[in-house]
C-alpha cells in the first residue's frame, strides 16, 4: 500500500531549530523523525511512499520516494497540503503526519482493518499530557469512539468524554479515497463561494486553514463511517522543544522495547 506524508508546515514552535530546515528532519537518537516513520512503514512492506513539501522543501530528498510541493504551506494547512498529492491517492492510502514518531506495529495494525476509512486513537493519551506544558491538552486532536466508530473528532472537546487522541495516521482504502476527494471538492467550492476566509470549517477558522480532522468531522456529519484503530501508547508527536527533548531522553530505549515485540510477535500492553 502507498503511504502520503504531509511534511509542508514551518514548524515555528521549534524554532531556531527548523529556521533551516524542516521539523521531520531534527533528529532522535541516531535518525531523524522522519527516518524513523519511513522505517516503521517500509517493515510492514510500505515501499511506496510520497512526501508533499514545504518549508525547506530541497532538504528532504531520501531517494525512492516521489515529492509534490506546496508552494502555499504558510497560507494554508495539512488539508490542503495532503490534496497536492491528490493524483497518488486513486488506489488508497495510508496517511501519515511528518512530526510524529510510531512504532511498527501501530502501522501493522492500522493495515489490518479492513473498513474504507480508519484512523488511529491512543486511549492511553492523557499520559502524554503530564508534564507537557507547551502543548497542553486543548490542542489535542480528541476523539469519541462508539460502537468502534468515530462518532467526533475535535480540538474543542471535553477531555473528560474523550475516548482517545487522534495520533495521525490514517487508512482509507480505495473506495475511502474516492469518498474523500469528493467530500473535499464538494468543500473546496462551497468555500470558495465568496465567503472562503470568512465562513469556519467545523474547528478551523477557514477552509483553506483546515486540518485533516476537519474533513473526517465533515465526512462524519455526513454519515460516512471512520473506524477506530485503538492503541496504547507507543506514539510520540514532536511540536515544541519539551517534545523533542523529552524523545531524545527515551525513545531510543522504546524503539528497542518494540524491536523484541516485533520479532516474538508480542505486544506488550503499554506499546499497543
Amino acid at each position: 500500500m502507498k503511504a502520503i506524508m504531509v511534511a509542508a508546515g514551518p514548524g515555528s514552535r521549534l524554532l531556531p531549530l527548523t529556521e533551516e530546515k524542516p521539523k521531520c528532519l531534527l533528529e532522535v537518537g541516531e535518525k531523524t523523525i522522519l527516518q524513523w516513520a519511513l522505517d516503521a512503514l517500509r517493515k510492514n512492506g510500505v515501499n511506496d511512499i510520497v512526501i508533499v513539501r514545504g518549508h525547506k522543501k530541497d532538504a528532504i530528498n531520501h531517494p525512492d520516494i516521489r515529492y509534490y510541493y506546496n508552494p502555499n504551506y504558510l497560507e494554508n494547512n495539512i488539508l490542503v497540503s495532503l490534496f497536492y498529492a491528490e493524483s497518488e491517492m486513486k488506489d488508497g492510502f495510508l496517511f501519515s503526519y511528518s512530526d510524529i514518531l510510531y512504532n511498527e506495529a501501530i502501522v501493522m495494525k492500522l493495515l489490518q482493518s479492513k473498513h474504507d476509512i480508519s484512523i488511529v486513537v491512543d486511549a492511553d493519551w492523557a499520559k502524554m499530557y503530564e508534564k507537557r506544558t507547551l502543548h497542553p491538552t486543548d490542542e489535542a486532536e480528541l476523539v469519541r469512539v462508539k460502537d468502534g466508530k468515530v462518532i467526533q473528532i475535535s480540538k474543542f472537546m471535553n477531555p473528560d468524554v474523550a475516548h482517545g487522541e487522534f495520533i495521525g495516521l490514517a487508512k482509507f482504502s480505495e473506495k475511502g479515497a474516492e469518498i474523500l476527494a469528493r467530500n473535499y471538492k464538494r468543500c473546496l467550492d462551497n468555500a470558495w463561494c465568496g465567503f472562503k476566509e470568512l465562513q469556519r470549517f467545523h474547528d478551523s477558522n477557514s477552509f483553506e486553514k483546515a486540518y485533516l480532522t476537519d474533513i473526517l468531522q465533515e465526512l462524519i456529519d455526513r454519515g460516512y463511517p471512520i473506524h477506530n484503530v485503538g492503541i496504547k501508547g507507543g506514539w510520540m508527536e514532536i511540536d515544541t522543544l519539551q517534545d523533542l527533548q523529552k524523545a531524545r531522553r527515551i525513545w531510543a530505549k522504546h524503539d528497542e522495547q518494540v524491536a523484541f515485540a516485533t520479532e516474538n510477535k508480542q505486544w506488550p500492553s503499554k506499546i499497543i
